[in-house]
């Protein structure tokens, strides 16, 4: 641990000149015209010199501030102390004299106290000091600062989420609307251009959760705890082939730094309240953080009616649901790392997260056949339960050369999941209602899966790096599927085991003139053993893929100010549980959807060419790319006697071109502005030769995103935005656009231990409209979805404890583990059903 002011003895300004003791004081502690070894010769007495240091702009006070005393005969400093973290110093012991106080600090303009004349036994108040800023400096930090609002590297962009203050008492999904090339619908599933083939890891790392639902994963995590957002479009060899869109890389805050902190974070709401708790503590080679986050969201109606007309007969369904939501969402993690030697180091963790979903529901259907009108009622209630473990270690190692590396890592993750409903069902009309009895299902079912990983690295010379390494993943997929009730049908049960073997190679080569070349490839070999108790054996056949990458960039200026990127890569993307789940839905009988346990694996080619622009506060980026898709898992929909069947295949061809313009500047040091439009064409068919569901579609897409924030004095600021994505192109139909928008103000305390502030999203009107036209050569179906999202919030947050900056530790690539093969989304419940 680096010397603490003070000499390591006392605390920081509770010693003065006497209690140095003529002991060196810590360089690293000192400030502009401070010599770094500083002993006191003053000739001692009894005199006592007092002061407080704080920041002329905020108030708050300057801790560890350097305070020397200088004798004016000499014009040399005889004697010295720090601030403590009340701002406070003391100097005793001081001989009777005339002596000139100077009080600085990295980042301050330094402050000199003239005439300060010291009598026997006097006390000299010097009372309130303030420090004001270096304005070179600090013009030099909002010029990095700004730069890092967005970064730009050769595979990916990096979006800094630690300013949002508009997102507090949140989760990931409100962070996520504001990334720049992410699309996020009101149900809080992610797409990346277009596509919700994406994977979103958390520090590097995947779960089980992931794979069940990305929508359900993010709502476990705190806006608050997101330092960043990695996107991702054109991942290395060194990364899985899963993700045709790309991958979505999640950073969340840690500490580096001695001490311990415990931060509390809670918000209260209209929609939901939330309660979250963080602590660190690192003592030496040993480290060690907890958390905890919890959200309850309430008072949340479901609204919707659905229309749909069967083409190959005279008959109408109607549809009308209402009810009520509530869901709980939480995770609790602990994790430590510990210092081997100053090359290698050790991490270990384990995380639980939890996600609760309720929905009660009364649902009207009238039926119309050859004029004839049959009316019934259903009362639903939906139990959708979920909770993951992920259990991780990882060790890493600096081998010989500057970029030698080897790391190994293993992973278990298991999710267990219970999806239910029970239904009462009626005949009649709301008025008159005969009672017919209980229809339910029962779903109980878990993904596991456990992996080692290893990877070495090693460069040549400057300018090149290779690459290397293997992976295995070992996943075991079980659902138990039981019926009762007026449509009793035959249990099933799915067992589904795949192993999959990868290795890679990758090369990055850079030149003088700021050329950089990283190509490499990846093979992953895929086994299944699938069985089926309603069928048996499924004999799925095993495959190999071979996954290349390619990404080329070159920087220009002094500054690297420009940079321009191209880029190939092929990604796959493997169906996961909701997809092959062949259980039977049928909380909505007239909107019914069952998985197919025989999907095959996606192929995805993706070609992109973009430059970023950066100078003084004014970043752009404009990004061009073509994704091509074959072999897509799609949706399949029959209808019989005005019931709607969804099921899987893999049937599809996707073609999408498009662009993204994004850009942000900072106005006046205080007001920054961000925004951006996305827009692609695309093009979707089938390859079925069944005419009763053969489809193909075309259209352009368009989105846009405006922010803007001011940072006030003392501690005040303000954000707001919003989001708007227009009409979207599916391949069997469309839904309407939709738009978002929040406003978010914060009060950071004086000690800037904490905050209190005001979140408000869509506050303008009570609910909107989402429209889904579904158009097949069977039927035609319009479903209306009334989202009540408007929501305030009261957020508030605290930190006890202290951490103490530390000599600065080695570096590392914080390597770990990342599976990103598997298809996940909101697939698995059918367009019209059930809400």
């Amino acid at each position: 641990m680096a010397q603490r002011p003070g000499g390591g003895e006392g605390r920081p300004g509770g010693g003065g000149g006497g209690e140095w003791g003529g002991r060196q004081r810590p360089s690293q502690q000192q400030g502009p015209g401070i010599p770094g070894t500083l002993e006191s010769t003053a000739p001692k007495g009894n005199g006592k010199i007092l002061g407080v240091v704080v920041d002329s702009t905020t108030k708050s006070p300057v801790e560890f501030a350097a305070v020397a005393l200088v004798d004016v005969k000499t014009n040399s400093p005889i004697d010295g102390t720090t601030t403590d973290e009340k701002g406070k110093f003391s100097l005793t012991k001081v001989a009777e004299g005339e002596f000139k106080v100077l009080v600085s600090f990295i980042g301050y303009n330094s402050k000199e106290i003239a005439n300060v004349k010291v009598e026997r036994r006097s006390d000299i108040e010097l009372g309130t000091i303030q420090l004001g800023s270096n304005v070179v400096q600090l013009n030099e930090v909002q010029v990095v600062g700004m730069a890092q609002l967005v970064e730009e590297k050769v595979d990916r962009l990096v979006f800094n989420a630690e300013k949002d203050i508009s997102s507090r008492g949140g989760d990931a999904t409100d962070v996520m609307r504001k990334v720049p090339m992410l699309t996020v619908d009101l149900d809080g599933n992610v797409s990346l251009r277009g596509s919700q083939n994406v994977r979103v890891l958390i520090n590097n790392k995947p779960s089980t959760i992931i794979a069940t639902s990305v929508a359900e994963a993010l709502k476990q995590i705190p806006a608050d705890l997101i330092k960043s957002v990695e996107v991702i479009t054109s991942p290395s060899a060194r990364y899985d082939a899963e993700g045709t869109a790309g991958i979505i890389n999640i950073i969340t805050k840690r500490s580096k730094i001695q001490g311990g902190t415990l931060n509390v974070m809670s918000g209260f709401g209209n929609r939901g309240s939330n309660m979250g708790l963080r602590g660190n503590y690192r003592s030496g080679k040993l480290g060690m953080s907890l958390g905890g986050f919890g959200r309850w969201n309430y008072n949340i109606p479901a609204v919707s009616d659905n229309i749909q007309t069967s083409k190959s007969e005279d008959r109408i369904v109607r549809q009308t649901m209402e009810g009520k939501d509530k869901m709980l969402f939480g995770s609790i993690n602990f994790g430590a790392d510990y210092d081997l030697d100053e090359n290698s180091y050790l991490a270990a963790g384990v995380r639980y997260g939890a996600r609760n979903f309720w929905n009660t529901q009364g649902m009207n259907t009238a039926n119309i056949f050859n004029g004839v009108t049959t009316n019934n009622f259903r009362n639903v209630k939906t139990d959708d339960l979920s909770g993951t473990w992920d259990v991780n270690v990882d060790y890493f190692k600096s081998l010989r050369k500057p970029s030698e590396e080897l790391s190994l890592m293993a992973l278990f993750s298991r999710n267990n999941r219970t999806n239910d409903y029970e239904a009462s069902v009626y005949s009649g009309i709301t008025s008159d209602l005969t009672y017919l009895g209980l229809d339910f299902n029962k779903n109980r079912s878990h993904n596991q899966e456990s992996t080692l990983q290893a990877d070495y690295q090693t460069s040549f010379g400057k300018n090149q790096l290779l690459e290397v390494g293997g992976k295995g993943i070992f996943r075991q997929v079980f659902s138990d599927i039981r019926y009762g009730g007026l449509n009793e049908r035959t249990p099933d049960q799915l067992d589904y085991d795949q192993n999959v073997g990868a290795g890679y190679l990758s090369y990055t080569f850079s030149t003088k003139d700021k050329w950089s070349f990283k190509a490499g490839a990846r093979y992953e070999y895929t086994t299944i053993n699938a069985r089926q108790e309603e069928v048996g054996d499924l004999n799925l056949s095993s495959y190999g893929n071979l996954v290349p990458s390619l990404n080329i960039s070159k920087t220009f200026g002094k500054k690297q100010a420009q940079t321009i990127k191209a880029s190939y890569n092929r990604r796959l993307q493997r169906p996961g549980i909701q997809f092959l789940n062949p259980n039977v839905n049928s909380s909505n009988p007239q909107n019914i959807s069952i998985g197919n346990p025989n999907l095959e694996p996606e192929l995805t080619d993706q070609v992109e060419v973009g430059t970023g622009f950066f100078k003084n506060s004014l970043y752009i980026n404009v990004t061009g790319f073509a994704r091509f898709t074959n072999n897509s898992i799609e949706s399949i929909r029959s209808i019989e006697d005005g019931v709607i069947t969804t099921t899987y295949g893999n049937i599809g061809a996707k073609r999408n071109y498009g662009m993204n313009l994004y850009g942000s500047i900072t106005l006046f040091k205080m007001w920054e502005v961000s925004g951006g439009v996305d827009g692609y064409y695309a093009t979707l068919a089938n390859n079925s030769s069944d005419a009763t569901i053969a489809a193909n579609n075309s259209g352009f897409v368009f989105s846009g995103r405006l922010r803007t924030g001011l940072n006030f004095k003392n501690g005040w600021g303000l954000q707001g935005g919003g989001f708007m994505r227009g009409k979207e192109v599916q391949l069997q139909g469309t839904q309407m656009g939709f738009r978002m928008y929040d406003l978010g103000i914060k009060k950071d305390f004086k000690n800037k231990r904490g905050s209190i502030g005001l979140g408000m999203e869509n506050f303008f009107a009570p609910r909107f409209n989402m429209k889904t036209v579904m158009e097949t050569p069977t039927f035609t179906q319009i479903n209306n979805n009334f989202r009540y999202n408007r929501g305030f919030r009261l957020n508030f947050s605290y930190r006890l404890g202290k951490m103490e900056v530390v000599e600065q530790q080695k570096k590392r690539r914080g390597k770990s583990i990342s599976n990103d093969d598997q298809k996940s989304g909101s697939a698995g419940a059918a367009e019209g059903g059930g809400r």
